[in-house]
């Protein structure tokens, strides 16, 4: 077994955690559009369209806010996967790169 450098090993868990970091970015994308077209399909029949007035009420924001609650917690798995990802057991990469930061070779 070859023995791998400190800094590829650096930059292969920045590499992941970026990677973990956009996933959990892209759900968390996914979950607020589907609430939003779920809040404003729902809404879309009673709401008057007045000049002069939002058409996003509190109660347009309070039935988003209902539907993000419930589309986090239906993929509440895939989201604590991911998560528990983020810290990495073991070796940090802050230690690590102080590590590096310190080592003169």
């Amino acid at each position: 077994m070859n023995p791998v450098s400190p800094r590829v090993l650096l930059s292969d868990m920045e590499a992941a955690r970026r990677e973990t970091l956009h996933h959990l970015d892209r759900i968390h994308r996914q979950i607020t559009g589907r609430a939003e077209r779920i809040a404003v399909t729902e809404k879309a029949k009673a709401r008057s369209h007045r000049r002069g007035r939002s058409r996003w009420t509190r109660s347009d924001e309070q039935l988003f806010q209902d539907h993000v609650e419930r589309l986090s917690f239906e993929r509440r798995t895939e989201i604590a996967a991911l998560a528990r990802k983020l810290p990495c057991g073991g070796v940090s990469p802050t230690g690590l790169r102080a590590f590096l930061a310190a080592d003169p070779s």
